[in-house]
């Protein structure tokens, strides 16, 4: 039986009080018939998110003088039992996990909840925490203490599940809760002690990012646990958290995890059901009136790169792109188009990855991400990728590693095994910008601009142009939504105030795709620089970075290269990409 509440954002907050009438209930039971207490606690030893969901406890001083009580049961949303999947599946694996987050998320109640349930339902575990100072991990009624948050959840417990024999005064110490039935422990650590404590099941690190030496805490915990769990809001680039998180791998509910890399679980402000579109602008507007708008990027938006000079594709553009084919009204039509970044790390351990994306039209409709070295896999797995949506072209890193997808697609041609429709067409990142002797800005008309560059004046390469083309497309879209534009069919033209854009130079993307979160990280990733020659350059990797796949594939589908196109690939209909230059 669960407890009578829905835990979805649509219903939220739940019924607390329908709650603690069940948990009385289950209580009563389970006192009247003390033979059932050992069939529940054996129940609950592989189930903790549903020992979290029916028996702890929240609490958030926050609510004081409100009509919320500042403590209530914790009910875990979508996203928190997720979370608690993704600590279990590690502990499984004995696997490093990375938990990134925006503030105000539970992830600490969390992972507090679920140290809970291994003191209590496995015998002999050692947990570890740690965060940068003492008072962080352990301050006698500070409710921001770790150690407070767990002894919290314990002590309201129901006393059948506490360990026989467990005395407050004796077994719940500073820094330390020990189980005297089955020998586990809670124990913490702070600062660069962290991991020196001795051997442990595996050892959370709140705010991870934050430490002030934070290689030395690594070379510590490296010898003494198996499952080292980092969570943290972001605090830049470099850093080694953000290092860990640039070469890990995103977890995905009911996947694997892998042994060789941190598994990362994204917490982003959208999951929380109480934080709307109208919560975020109200706090983001609140931060910037006070100059604290790169404090709201990198703690809410989880932008590492806030401070970071020079970002081509502003994050805020990149969120305002999201759906926005639907914001503006704008039809889903155009032809299929898709691009191929092919993995170049052969060499340094395997952490470079393929990436492959599919647009239709403008919008952005699915996006892929693999790990694979091998060019004749990749090739194939792209062509399956891109089979049944008829005609369509597929642009690929061609340079490099690139050329092994080249052969294998001449190969597939050759034994005719290659569907007709599908065209892959080498995109050459170090090439001569296109249209060399056109003007890099056009003007309202859409005549060129008289006073702005050339291309072959601007642009190093080909990469740069695609890039600041792509910064163009991002920005009237951003432009376009915050001015509440809509399409007027009539004209195939995007109208508002001072708006007047041709549908096809914005861009858009599906907010269903399962790795945006990636996407929007990687697209407000590449810097720009200048040459030696004073043209643009294009930085895609800054320092502690990792080269942003899937943001070179959006780059290359939306800056098709000139290229004779037969007949029979030549989109019917609206085209699916104008405008060469920008805005």
């Amino acid at each position: 039986m669960q407890p009578p509440c829905t835990r979805s954002k649509e219903n939220w907050p739940p019924d607390y009080v329908a709650v603690y009438a069940w948990r009385q209930q289950q209580v009563l039971h389970l006192r009247a018939h003390p033979e059932l207490i050992a069939g529940a606690k054996e129940y609950y030893r592989t189930r903790p998110a549903e020992f979290i969901n029916h028996w702890c406890d929240t609490y958030d001083p926050r609510a004081a003088g409100s009509d919320v009580p500042t403590r209530v049961p914790f009910i875990l949303f979508p996203r928190q039992d997720d979370l608690v999947e993704f600590l279990y599946a590690c502990l499984r694996g004995e696997a490093s996990g990375l938990i990134e987050k925006c503030r105000d998320m539970g992830a600490t109640w969390d992972c507090c909840g679920f140290s809970v349930w291994l003191w209590l339902f496995w015998e002999g575990a050692a947990v570890g925490w740690g965060s940068r100072k003492e008072e962080l991990v352990d301050k006698l009624g500070d409710p921001k203490s770790i150690f407070d948050k767990i002894r919290t959840l314990v002590f309201n417990l129901p006393d059948f599940f506490l360990p026989k024999g467990f005395n407050p005064r004796i077994h719940s110490g500073f820094m330390k809760l020990i189980n005297p039935e089955n020998g586990a422990t809670i124990t913490g650590e702070a600062g660069d002690n962290i991991g020196r404590g001795g051997r442990t099941l595996c050892t959370f690190k709140d705010e991870s990012a934050h430490y002030e030496h934070p290689e030395a805490i690594e070379a510590a915990l490296s010898e003494n646990t198996r499952v080292q769990i980092d969570l943290s809001s972001v605090n830049g680039v470099g850093n080694v958290f953000h290092r860990r998180r640039e070469n890990g791998v995103e977890w995905v509910r009911g996947a694997p995890v892998v042994k060789d890399r941190a598994n990362v679980f994204v917490m982003d402000w959208r999951d929380h059901p109480t934080k709307t579109k109208e919560w975020y602008d109200t706090r983001k507007s609140k931060f910037e009136s006070e100059g604290l708008g790169h404090i709201f990027a990198q703690e809410v938006d989880r932008n590492y790169a806030a401070a970071v000079a020079g970002i081509i594709i502003k994050s805020d553009w990149v969120k305002a792109a999201i759906d926005a084919h639907i914001t503006l009204g704008i039809p889903e039509t155009g032809a299929w188009g898709a691009a191929l970044d092919v993995a170049d790390d052969v060499e340094g351990g395997g952490n470079d990855r393929n990436a492959l994306i599919k647009r239709r039209g403008i919008v952005l409709k699915a996006a892929d991400e693999w790990g694979e070295m091998d060019t004749g896999k990749t090739a194939r797995r792209a062509a399956s990728f891109c089979d049944g949506h008829g005609q369509i072209a597929v642009q690929y890193d061609c340079i490099g590693v690139g050329a092994g997808v080249k052969a294998e697609v001449n190969r597939l041609i050759e034994d005719k095994l290659m569907p007709p429709y599908i065209r892959f067409i080498p995109w050459n990142a170090a090439a001569s910008p296109q249209h060399p002797k056109l003007r890099v800005i056009k003007q309202e008309d859409d005549s060129e601009d008289k006073d702005s560059p050339t291309n072959e004046d601007f642009y190093a390469n080909l990469k740069a142009q695609g890039w600041w083309e792509l910064r163009f497309r991002f920005y009237r879209t951003y432009q376009a939504v915050m001015a509440g534009a809509r399409y007027d069919p009539r004209r195939n033209r995007v109208i508002g105030p001072r708006i007047n854009f041709d549908p096809n130079d914005l861009i858009s993307i599906d907010g269903t795709i399962p790795v945006i979160r990636q996407i929007e990280k990687e697209l407000s990733q590449p810097t720009a620089g200048q040459s030696t020659k004073m043209k643009l350059l294009v930085n895609k990797a800054p320092d502690g970075t990792r080269s942003p796949n899937l943001g070179d594939a959006i780059m290359m589908a939306y800056f098709p290269i000139d290229i004779a196109i037969p007949d029979w690939l030549k989109p019917k209909g609206p085209p699916p990409v104008v405008s060469i230059y920008g805005r």
